[in-house]
């Protein structure tokens, strides 16, 4: 059987054909890459350098105290003002019981103050009622002497009852003067008193705002023996046991707000020529993997890089210096709705793909915060407890006479 001359040319054919194919295919995806890359990937800027952020409030104590109760621990959820660790009341009490006693003491003292003045004012009246009656008995004796000198020299008045008669008119002014100055007295002592009086009332004198500001504090310190959650959260990272002597300003405990966080995107010194404030953010977490999306908004850029907050930030200035792409955190606002659905936990990691289609926001903030970004109202309540307690102390020892307020 003869064989055909052109029998081996067929291999070749065939893996020429392969060749051509995977090339094809190659310019194909180039293609493909190079056409998404221009229409889309263009106007996008993506990192997987993303961590989920959020406030971690530490729970500290105001005052010092042994440990009695704790009442959260860790992974539990907490409502605003619950209490989470309770320190032992007894001094407290006692320091509460001394100045409520004080206050009240300075309350009456403050009444007596008050009331002085009304009896100095009364006594002032009597006072001028005797130098009017010296002033009477002045001017009688001094028209009795006048008469009898007048007869002295007809002899029908005797030389000792002239005596007698300029003996009264002498006491009659020692009388005058001394009614005058017992006026001059009272009205000093009056006004004395008046200066510890003058321009104020009751409630805010001196002396009960002194006691009264020493009630609060004891007061406070009283009810701030239960350390209250100032948010809803999450507690985390308890370190304190029972039986513990903790000083003011110790961490025991923090409470994580799950509902507030938001994303810090860092990318790459490169990538933030086009980002801007409001442009939207989609971010996918490795919890929930590709198919939960969330939808964010970028809502600031820090300030400066990574590297330069750093605890032992970098020193270029040697002679072996390598230069390394910097990143600075984007800081990116969540849904709240989407993040009650798929909860997150602060630290997970994210990616972010920012789209930079629009270019009319800022680079930077450019004024101050509207709002306050996280707040509470647990300790004012303390406040507004206390300030009650100090009126009822106030108006139990305030009695009902004219002394409550400056005449």
């Amino acid at each position: 059987m003869s064989t055909s001359p052109n029998t081996p040319a067929a291999p070749a054919s065939g893996a020429r054909q392969k060749a051509l194919t995977v090339v094809a295919l190659v310019v194909l995806i180039g293609l493909a890459y190079g056409g998404y890359t221009w229409f889309e990937g263009r106007h996008q800027e993506s990192t997987d350098n993303a961590y989920v952020q959020g406030n971690v409030i530490q729970i500290t104590p105001q005052i010092g105290g042994t440990v009695t109760a704790i009442l959260a621990d860790d992974t539990d959820f907490v409502k605003a003002g619950q209490p989470l660790v309770q320190l032992d009341p007894a001094d407290a009490k006692v320091a509460l019981q001394l100045a409520q006693a004080n206050l009240a003491q300075a309350v009456r003292q403050v009444r007596g103050l008050y009331a002085n003045n009304q009896t100095l004012e009364a006594q002032i009246s009597v006072r001028d009622t005797d130098v009017a009656k010296a002033q009477t008995e002045v001017t009688r004796a001094s028209d009795d002497l006048a008469r009898r000198q007048s007869l002295v020299g007809n002899g029908a008045v005797s030389k000792e009852e002239l005596a007698h008669t300029q003996s009264q008119l002498a006491q009659a002014q020692s009388a005058l003067a001394a009614a005058k100055a017992a006026v001059a007295t009272a009205r000093d002592q009056l006004g004395s008193n008046q200066t510890l009086t003058d321009g104020t009332r009751l409630e805010n004198h001196p002396s009960v705002e002194a006691a009264a500001a020493k009630m609060r504090e004891a007061y406070l310190a009283l009810h701030r023996a239960a350390l209250p959650a100032p948010v809803d959260g999450f507690v985390a990272k308890r370190t304190v046991q029972l039986g513990q002597r903790v000083a003011a300003g110790t961490p025991l405990m923090s409470v994580i707000a799950l509902d507030t966080l938001w994303v810090d995107a860092n990318f790459k010194e490169v990538q933030l020529r086009n980002i801007r404030i409001g442009q939207p953010v989609t971010l996918t977490a490795d919890l929930y993997g590709k198919h939960v999306e969330y939808k964010g908004t970028v809502a600031g850029l820090g300030a400066g890089t990574g590297a330069a907050f750093s605890l032992l930030p970098a020193q270029n200035a040697t002679g072996n210096w390598i230069k390394v792409v910097q990143r600075v955190p984007v800081r990116v606002a969540l849904d709240a709705k989407e993040v009650a659905a798929k909860p997150l936990r602060v630290g997970l990691s994210m990616e972010a793909t920012v789209d930079v289609t629009q270019q009319d926001g800022k680079a930077l903030a450019d004024a101050p915060r509207a709002t306050s970004s996280v707040q509470t109202d647990v300790y004012a309540m303390l406040d507004e407890q206390a300030t009650a307690e100090i009126k009822r102390i106030i108006a139990a020892n305030a009695g009902q006479g004219r002394g409550a307020k400056a005449p």
